[in-house]
């Protein structure tokens, strides 16, 4: 696909990529201070539920920085199953090539949780945004023992409430088709509360924001895509066997390997 689209070149090329991603930067930065930041302070001191209110925040403030990276990059095209939407109640597993992967999954459910890298907690302001939203710290050790145990404690209600909790349960970014090792505290959490497991297939967001690279790669040509490739219903599996972590992770692990490749997804 890409081949018979060819990039801008040259210097010109470059200078738009650079545009793009200081407008995207000035979106993110003083879009937050002068606007959004005012309704995270509301809901911080006002509503009654300040996990909740500020995931949906999160929500509208990065469906407005992704609209705008479409609308600045029109070059790439985006394909989500619109049934993503639909999903309450669940984890959800995908794999991660970018670090715009979940900024879209945020973008895409109002009600959300992930595993955060600890040292994002001691970000100044986004450490406090990612505590008060009850994000899960990817460690349970030292200081992050009690917040790791509190959130799954309550996990149980925000799932029956329909949020979600969306994982890369490598952990890192792998652009390969092949999985790497899996955390396995996913799979506890499934197992413990039940809740069904969507797998989804992300694709070519890595054309876009490249790993390594600053600036957002306005001049290719790419379709970026998410589509569902299977969902495990523990309720069902229950009633047969006792479902062990080792065989959700293996059966997760399989569904990823037999999945659609990037060219065959059709949506």
């Amino acid at each position: 696909m890409d081949d018979h689209n060819p990039q801008v070149p040259g210097f010109g090329g470059r200078i738009i990529d650079y545009v793009v991603t200081m407008l995207c930067w000035i979106y993110f930065i003083f879009g937050f201070l002068f606007f959004f930041s005012y309704f995270y302070v509301a809901a911080y001191f006002f509503s009654a539920n300040r996990e909740r209110s500020f995931q949906y925040l999160n929500h509208f403030f990065f469906k407005g920085f992704l609209w705008l990276l479409r609308t600045l990059a029109p070059r790439h095209k985006w394909i989500f199953d619109p049934n993503i939407k639909n999903i309450h109640g669940a984890i959800i597993i995908c794999n991660h090539i970018s670090y715009l992967d979940p900024l879209i999954f945020i973008s895409l459910l109002s009600q959300n949780k992930t595993i955060v890298k600890t040292k994002f907690f001691h970000a100044p302001v986004f450490g406090w945004l990612i505590k008060v939203s009850g994000y899960l710290p990817a460690t349970t050790e030292g200081v992050y023992a009690k917040r790791m145990i509190e959130q799954v404690e309550n996990m149980d209600n925000f799932l029956k409430n329909g949020g979600n909790l969306f994982v890369f349960p490598e952990g890192t970014r792998n652009p390969g088709s092949v999985p790497g090792d899996f955390h396995k505290g996913v799979f506890k959490i499934a197992r413990m509360y039940r809740c069904p497991i969507y797998i989804l297939k992300l694709c070519n967001t890595d054309k876009l924001f490249t790993p390594g690279k600053f600036f957002f790669n306005t001049r290719g040509h790419s379709h970026i895509s998410m589509s569902i490739l299977d969902c495990i219903r523990l309720d069902s599996e229950q009633k047969q066997r006792v479902v062990s972590v080792s065989r959700l992770e293996k059966k997760v692990r399989q569904i990823f390997q037999t999945g659609s490749s990037c060219d065959e997804v059709v949506l």
